[in-house]
């Protein structure tokens, strides 16, 4: 490149790229030509299982907490159709008020469908037989970590004859069987593809509304979403499999545990491989590093065009909720935490003063119901003052502002003299207030 002919070539107006990244949306996925996947399913939704997973993972709720939870669900999903099923626990008797309760509300018009879980005997199955849902969970273990070591004396036939007779009462009771096939991305598909004809040969004479589901667990968190890695931890190539065996893009669900990071780049990667739903909790509670983050997911389902869009402020409640329990997310959680679009740049905060999407995803105060915020730290500079006052107050302050210039060389002599921690909003405004209350509109 030379200064005569640049290489780069200046143009009238800035190129925002406004399909992928439309003012008032979510990003959006744009395909290549030909490039779009011919197994995405033409919709895709989520179900949840905090009244289980996450409760399980150490989520204390009393039966009021567990329907105002539910109640939650349904204000963020509405109509949308993101949010479908919520699977409750049968065994204790909070629980059972809790899913007796949110079955009032569904057959009311909650848009939430509760379901049960239950391990695959024909003892729990005779438990959920007369509870009033349409569809149970079943708990069938799929990899030798548990076929060899869960039973006595152990091994794959004994395993898959127990959950089959389980099937089987779940089945005459009248229930449609979502078996849960654990730690999927650790078993072998000697046994995960026999055992899928065997359950859906077993179905064949009930009515197509008992068809049954299959959830895929990965357990662990061990599955890749690589299409060229092997079974069993290629996430892609298993749900590819199980297409080829038959099984529909509706009668799949894809549940991943977050332990190696990868729980949404997994869940995306089941969806485009021919998965029609995602099970995981709303704020990505769960067992150890939690399930998949249903926000997360959906904020992607949406940029693929296959669900709904739901309300994403109703989650700022959830969470406040949470808080109440001492489960809160954590400050730097994606989306939803404390610190989420909190910026403590300069250089950041300068550009949010000239032109805010510069800094932010998306539009986050209109889809989030949050605000793009600031920690003032000794590297914000007096951009940093200038945007935490236009926040506050509507008033833009000039960088010459005397009385703005005073206050950061204040906070300056604060930082140099060796302060570490942040400046917030509530510390300086008695001193910022004035500033803008003072200056010409």
């Amino acid at each position: 490149m030379t200064q005569d002919s640049p290489a780069v070539r200046d143009v009238p107006t800035p190129d925002l790229f406004p399909t992928a990244f439309p003012a008032e949306a979510f990003p959006q996925v744009v395909w290549e030509d030909g490039e779009r996947p011919a197994s995405l399913p033409a919709q895709a939704w989520t179900t949840e299982t905090t009244h289980r997973d996450g409760q399980q993972g150490g989520l204390p709720l009393t039966t009021a907490d567990g329907l105002r939870i539910y109640d939650l669900m349904g204000r963020f999903t509405g109509n949308s159709g993101a949010l479908r099923q919520a699977e409750f626990f049968v065994y204790r008797p909070a629980d059972r008020a809790m899913l007796e309760g949110a079955l009032e509300r569904w057959r009311g018009g909650h848009p939430v469908e509760p379901t049960t879980w239950i391990r695959a005997t024909r003892r729990d199955a005779e438990l959920v037989a007369g509870l009033g849902v349409r569809e149970t969970g079943m708990l069938a273990s799929a990899s030798d970590y548990h076929t060899f070591h869960k039973f006595t004396p152990g091994g794959r036939v004994q395993a898959a004859r127990t959950y089959l007779d389980a099937v089987q009462a779940v089945l005459d009771a009248g229930l449609r069987p979502r078996l849960h096939l654990e730690d999927a991305t650790r078993a072998p598909r000697e046994f995960i593809l026999p055992f899928v004809e065997a359950v859906q040969a077993l179905a064949a004479p009930f009515p197509d509304s008992q068809a049954p589901k299959f959830r895929v667990c990965d357990t662990m968190g061990v599955g890749l979403p690589l299409e060229g890695a092997a079974w069993p931890r290629s996430v892609p190539r298993m749900i590819r499999e199980l297409r080829a065996a038959g099984l529909s893009a509706q009668s799949l669900e894809f549940h991943p545990h977050n332990d190696t990071h990868l729980v949404v780049a997994n869940s995306l990667a089941a969806v485009l491989a021919g998965c029609a739903a995602i099970n995981g909790t709303l704020l990505g509670k769960g067992e150890r590093t939690g399930n998949a983050p249903l926000e997360g997911v959906l904020l992607h389902l949406s940029g693929l065009g296959l669900t709904g869009d739901a309300d994403f402020t109703v989650l700022n409640d959830l969470n406040d909720l949470y808080e109440t329990l001492g489960q809160g997310v954590p400050a730097k959680y994606p989306l939803f935490g404390r610190d989420a679009h909190r910026t403590r740049a300069g250089i950041h905060a300068d550009g949010l003063n000239k032109f805010w999407p510069m800094y932010a995803p998306f539009n986050v105060p209109a889809l989030l119901g949050r605000p793009l915020d600031l920690s003032l730290t000794k590297d914000s500079g007096v951009a940093g003052l200038i945007f935490l006052i236009r926040q506050h107050t509507g008033t833009e302050l000039g960088k010459d502002h005397a009385g703005l210039r005073a206050l950061h060389e204040s906070l300056t002599a604060e930082f140099d003299a060796g302060r570490q921690t942040a400046v917030e909003w509530e510390e300086i405004a008695d001193r910022a207030l004035p500033l803008a209350a003072h200056t010409p509109t």
